[in-house]
């Protein structure tokens, strides 16, 4: 190997990094801007449709782009749009409407904790569905993440005077469910369309499901909000949607999805600062032990492979 190619997989691996590590910091900042809006009496349908209402745009203006820099395009055949459709619709309608409604009944902090348990449960979707052999790091890594969010779920319901924090929980949980699925679903279709494609086509679809909600239920009544619903709501699309996810698809090509996971074990640890400075949120001793043990337990089953 030569120097210029080492330095060159060096400058791809630290781009990557950087990419993701901002990225990760970028999409926590997403449940607190939720929090946020939801002081502003807005529900979770209509702040999830501003969301994808401003960010819509963005995703429409980058596939166009995309497609003029093309000489050749691939095309895909009615199966894999409708994989396309429904890995986006999954993972970034269905559990974005999951993580809404389950804002409106735990702290911001809580959520992104619950939510860092997406990769312990790709590994247990591939072992009950694809018979993927699960190792034995993998089984010392979900004991140890499913111990973290036990303690800290625990003390946070102790600790919460909302009624539906155990409801919120669940759902936040359905959510991580929910987004492991569309990795798992993901692993052919990004290589054959690339991350900008796949990312713009999948947004926008997403888009369409949430607006059709929005239609059937209020009529796109979305007029009538305090304008800090709508300044968050622009934050929100391109700080906590549209950057990110671009930055997040593109260190995960240049790195892989491995190292990814390990630099977003930011994640949480951002959210918690931010959800301090911003909401006034306290974590409790149990929760600052738990959230060690999830981070740990995540780190543990992507650094090994066995």
């Amino acid at each position: 190997m030569t120097a210029n190619h080492s330095d060159q997989i060096f400058r791809q691996q630290l781009i990557g990094g950087i990419l993701v590590f901002f990225g990760a910091i970028l999409f926590s900042t997403k449940a607190v801007m939720v929090k946020l809006a939801y002081q502003y009496e807005i529900d979770s349908i209509s702040l999830l449709a501003l969301r994808f209402s401003f960010s819509l745009p963005f995703y429409l203006g980058m596939n166009w782009w995309w497609r003029r820099k093309q000489t050749k395009v691939y095309k895909m055949n009615r199966k894999e749009w409708i994989q396309l459709a429904g890995v986006g619709v999954l993972g970034y309608y269905l559990a974005s409407l999951l993580d809404f409604i389950g804002l409106q009944y735990i702290t911001a902090s809580m959520e992104r904790l619950i939510l860092f348990l997406y990769p312990t449960i790709v590994v247990i979707i591939s072992f009950l569905f694809f018979k993927k052999p699960i190792y034995r790091s993998q089984v010392i890594a979900l004991v140890l993440t499913y111990i973290g969010i036990g303690l800290a779920f625990f003390e946070g319901l102790q600790l919460s005077n909302q009624p539906n924090f155990a409801l919120g929980g669940f759902l936040i949980f359905l959510c991580a469910i929910a987004y492991a699925m569309f990795l798992i679903g993901t692993g052919e279709i990004i290589p054959k369309l690339g991350t900008i494609r796949f990312t713009s086509l999948a947004l926008t679809m997403s888009s369409i499901a949430i607006l059709l909600q929005h239609l059937i239920l209020y009529q796109w009544d979305l007029f009538g909000f305090a304008w800090q619903v709508y300044a968050l709501g622009i934050l929100m699309a391109i700080v906590a949607t549209v950057i990110p996810s671009f930055m997040v698809s593109e260190g995960i090509r240049l790195i892989g999805a491995s190292n990814a996971s390990i630099v977003g074990s930011v994640g949480p640890i951002s959210t918690i600062i931010l959800a301090y400075i911003f909401l006034g949120e306290r974590l409790g001793p149990l929760q600052f032990v738990g959230t060690g043990i999830v981070i740990l337990g995540v780190l543990v089953v992507t650094l090994k492979k066995k």
